[in-house]
């Protein structure tokens, strides 16, 4: 007669790849009618039912108890079952068990592999967290393979991140390709001029593998998590991704490719991927893009990943692939590291107007005392933050004065005030020239300028000066001598709107992440990839298959799971 024998292992954790290998070989057994082999969690529970393996034991099972229930010929078949358990677990041996030493800790883990950059996680999700927390800690980018990670956390984690300079990819992300090391589920592609984001794993897996099959291949393929590109986390990844993607030489095409972004997000993201001067192949699958982003040239919107996949392909065989700036920045200006913002003190309005336009391709966001957006509107017109354009020419500042076209006072108090700030790097002016307009008005900026500069030099900083001149050479001011006189203070001079705001948009490019978020060190894409994995034994399988340097921890849930004595155990960690 049959039986069912069940055994429950308190506060025992084994992978789940270990668990199915487990009940597959219990099954095999002779007697043995069926098996199950889990941990104790509800669903869990409901699947052991519908086998007609829930005993009272199991049911009683907390979430941390592995539940092995074996259903017997007879009783004596059943325990015969269970009695072989440990045997088998024995003769378990993965790529993993081949270590000398299995590291129970992240700690231990590190120090038998300190060139390790990666941290490969894909314990349950209620244990993941902490364990991409330590990891982030020890400067290693994380590669999220867990998922039921609380959305809290998971934004947590990815502001961490970023402010260490560091990647989270995921969680619940199942695919990447690093420096050609596939990660989690991943196929092997040949190396090429693609680099690809996603917050989709199979999508990214077959826009990749069609890539390859098209004769094309892949620098990087940058895994995000099926949430990052909601609004609460605000595609953290994906922006830190086409950062790095953009100041990749190898990548000439990007690929992105999600589901559709919460529409604030996709709006941020596109501007970041315009901005990497690079074909951009966009696949937000079912996104209809805005009418002005339709005809872009540099980003091209399409609807299937077959297409994504050709259409990236047909991109990086283009002789030109990469959009070239119409002017660029000279090479090397030394820039002290604290050096970033923008300043421009603008004496016309439409001009102002234009420059912070122009600059959205460059910046995520300029101030102004009048703004594109009413979000970006300064708190107070006489306090730059940030990158900020001031118009001078606003009501605000013309009341009882003379407008800023017939007199610099305000402008030159101002340019100094802008100047003296140690985290500004580039002042953009404009001189318009012409009949009832100031009769000099380089004779009173050039010193301003000179004098500026000077003063950055002497405290160890460069000061980048840009002028604007607008006018024509039968202006009464003598446009070409007003061009001499800024020259020869130091600035830079352009007699074209557009070019200089773009000059100094290509300079903010330099010295600012397109994302907007702290720079990662673009050593991740290309140091070669060597990774400590927390959890799934399979992982350290294909790393190893791959000749990538492994080092897996024979992990177990902290406190035996016991959630009162993780939270002290964090809270002495943190302390």
């Amino acid at each position: 007669m049959s039986a069912t024998k069940t055994e429950i292992r308190r506060g025992t954790y084994y992978d789940s790849v270990v668990l199915m290998q487990l009940q597959l070989s219990l099954s095999k057994l002779p007697g043995v009618v069926n098996a199950g082999v889990m941990m104790g969690t509800e669903a869990n529970k409901e699947l052991l039912e519908q086998s007609n393996l829930l005993t009272p034991e199991a049911k009683a099972a907390l979430l941390d108890d592995l539940i092995i229930a074996i259903d017997g010929d007879d009783e004596t078949s059943a325990e015969a079952a269970l009695a072989q358990v440990d045997s088998l677990l024995t003769r378990r041996r993965s790529a993993a068990a081949d270590q000398d030493y299995l590291p129970q800790s992240l700690d231990a883990a590190s120090k038998m592999l300190p060139e390790a950059n990666w941290v490969l996680v894909s314990v349950p999700g209620r244990y993941a967290a902490g364990v991409a927390r330590d990891s982030l800690a020890q400067g290693k980018h994380v590669f999220l393979y867990s998922d039921n990670v609380s959305l809290e956390d998971e934004i947590s984690l990815k502001q961490s991140a970023a402010e260490k300079g560091l990647l989270v990819m995921g969680p619940d992300c199942g695919t990447a390709i690093i420096n050609g090391v596939g990660l989690g589920f991943a196929n092997s592609i040949r190396r090429g001029s693609i680099g690809v984001v996603g917050a989709s794993g199979t999508g990214l897996q077959q826009v990749t593998a069609r890539i390859h099959q098209l004769g094309g291949g892949i620098t990087h393929a940058i895994g995000t998590g099926g949430r990052d590109l909601s609004e609460p986390v605000s595609a953290i990844t994906a922006r830190q991704a086409l950062d790095l993607l953009a100041g990749d030489d190898d990548t000439r095409v990007i690929v992105l490719i999600s589901k559709p972004p919460a529409a604030a997000v996709a709006d941020d993201l596109l501007r970041v991927a315009r901005a990497t001067n690079k074909p951009v192949v966009v696949n937000f699958i079912g996104y209809r893009p805005p009418a002005h982003l339709q005809q872009d040239e540099q980003l091209h919107f399409v609807s299937t990943l077959d297409a994504t996949a050709e259409l990236a392909v047909k991109l990086a065989q283009s002789p030109i692939s990469n959009l070239q700036s119409p002017i660029s920045p000279s090479a090397h200006l030394p820039f002290a590291p604290e050096q970033r913002y923008l300043r421009g003190l603008f004496s016309g309005g439409t001009l102002a107007y234009e420059a912070l336009l122009l600059l959205q391709d460059y910046v995520p966001k300029v101030y102004s005392n009048a703004p594109l957006n009413k979000a970006d509107k300064l708190a107070n017109s006489l306090t730059s933050q940030a990158h900020t354009i001031v118009d001078l020419g606003e009501d605000e500042f013309t009341v009882g004065r003379l407008h800023p076209m017939m007199d610099n006072t305000l402008r030159l108090q101002r340019l100094a005030q802008e100047a003296a700030d140690p985290e500004v790097a580039v002042l953009l002016l404009d001189v318009v020239l012409g009949y009832g307009a100031h009769p000099n008005p380089a004779g009173e900026i050039a010193p301003a300028v000179k004098k500026a500069k000077a003063e950055a030099e002497a405290q160890g900083r460069y000061l980048e000066i840009v002028t604007m001149v607008a006018g024509t050479d039968e202006d009464p001011q003598d446009m070409a001598g007003q061009i001499e006189q800024l020259e020869q203070a130091g600035a830079r001079v352009e007699t074209n709107n557009e070019t200089a705001t773009r000059y100094v948009g290509e300079l903010l490019r330099t010295l600012n992440p397109l994302s907007g978020l702290p720079a990662v060190d673009p050593v991740a894409l290309h140091q070669p990839l060597a990774g400590i994995n927390v959890g799934v034994e399979t992982f350290t399988e294909s790393l190893k298959a791959q000749g990538a340097p492994v080092v897996h921890v024979n992990w177990k849930p902290p406190a035996g799971g016991n959630q009162k004595l993780m939270g002290i155990l964090e809270r002495m960690k943190r302390k």
